[in-house]
């Protein structure tokens, strides 16, 4: 029985966590600073009234920046 309701309990986590990753949007943008890489992608948030989580930046010769846009 405590099984049962642990498997249960995972399962019900995992559809929880699909659920909230189904609606993240994910988007990338490049600028020439790291600060203008991150107003580019909270410029994309506010218009779509999102938040934002940055989630890789890298910089090479410019700033390439990932995040995911939630409500």
């Amino acid at each position: 029985m405590k099984t049962i309701k642990a498997m249960s309990i995972a399962a019900v986590a995992a559809l929880s966590l699909m659920s909230a990753a189904t609606f993240a949007q994910s988007v990338s943008v490049t600028s020439s600073t790291l600060d203008g890489a991150e107003a580019q992608i909270a410029a994309q948030a506010k218009q779509n009234g999102e938040h934002y989580k940055i989630t890789e930046a890298s910089n090479n010769n410019f700033v390439h920046m990932t995040a995911e846009l939630y409500k």
